[in-house]
């Protein structure tokens, strides 16, 4: 029988009990951290529509082959506590189990996908027809070590789904174990980036599906609407128009009770008036500011006898005038 893998992921991480009990050393521990390349970090950024960095919560992978003789049985776990992603992986053969768990300091899962960040990875790739070049990711192998993995575009092919052919996307994937040979499984995408086959290359086997799902639309963005601009007649309208008259009568009352409090305000404003109206300036402006410029704080007092052929500050001296 095939091999069958079960995935699920979580955003609840687990507690795993003691940390430093089940921790095998390797030799590969004195070696330097492997590390993802600026290709494969620049491609998972560029994610949009997903969490930009895929990072992992929890996971669980269980794996097995049913044989009468010798069954086998794999399970994986990996669960983020903390500053680091604890993995705790379980063989069982026949009636022998064994159990080991790993710790990965946090900071070298960048550039990280699991399993199940690969399937997103592999939709992302059929959706936009493009395989990173050159891009080496980080990832599992099949005894729980941290190796690099990369992805290649092998173009499109028309395969049979059912009773109907359509056209798939497919990328093919390397695992490359520093402790075995590589492994490589091709994934034929359609285009919204549903799973049609699966490949493992060297077996005899396959996985392909039975029925043709229903295929994904593209999302189209559609134009953002023009709103004309329409006058505003405010006048018609009962709302606006209502609130001008509450408004304007606020004011009303609000200036009538200011006059109250200040009689001379009023006194000074008749004064004025009286004053225009007898003189009556061709330049009113002028004449206003000639009589309320005393008031200013900013000018000195002026004399009460003054001479009247005095220039005043706001008017400009007639050019043709000599002056003595």
């Amino acid at each position: 029988m095939p091999v069958l893998p079960k995935n699920a992921i979580s955003a609840f991480p687990l507690s795993l009990g003691p940390r430093a009990k089940d921790h095998q050393p390797s030799a590969r521990d004195s070696s330097p951290p492997l590390e993802a390349n600026a290709e494969a970090i620049h491609f998972l950024n560029n994610l949009r529509y997903l969490s930009w960095d895929l990072h992992i919560m929890e996971q669980h992978t269980q794996e097995f082959i049913k044989l009468h003789i010798l069954p086998m049985e794999r399970k994986m776990s990996l669960v983020r506590q903390d500053d680091q992603l604890v993995m705790t992986r379980s063989v069982k053969e026949g009636e022998e189990v064994k159990t080991e768990v790993t710790f990965f300091p946090w900071s070298s899962t960048v550039g990280f996908v699991s399993e199940a960040a690969n399937l997103l990875l592999l939709r992302v790739m059929a959706w936009r027809q493009l395989v990173p070049s050159n891009a080496r990711f980080l990832a599992l192998d099949t005894e729980g070590k941290l190796c690099y993995s990369t992805y290649q575009a092998l173009g499109i092919q028309t395969i049979q789904v059912g009773h109907q052919e359509v056209d798939v996307f497919i990328v093919e994937q390397t695992v490359h174990s520093d402790e075995g040979i590589p492994g490589s499984c091709q994934f034929y995408l359609l285009s919204d980036g549903h799973l049609a086959k699966r490949i493992q290359v060297g077996s005899p086997r396959c996985c392909m599906i039975t029925k043709m799902p229903v295929l994904r639309d593209k999302d189209e963005i559609e134009p953002a609407p023009v709103f004309e601009k329409k006058p505003l007649v405010w006048e018609e309208d009962m709302e606006l128009y209502s609130r001008f008259l509450g408004r304007k009568e606020e004011l009303r009352v609000s200036h009538n009770s200011y006059l109250r409090q200040h009689p001379e305000a009023q006194a000074l404003i008749s004064d004025f008036l009286l004053f225009l109206l007898l003189r009556r300036p061709a330049d009113v402006v002028t004449f206003a500011a000639e009589y309320f410029g005393p008031f200013a704080k900013s000018n000195p007092p002026t004399p009460a006898l003054r001479s009247s052929s005095r220039p005043s500050p706001f008017r400009s001296l007639d050019p043709e005038r000599p002056t003595d």
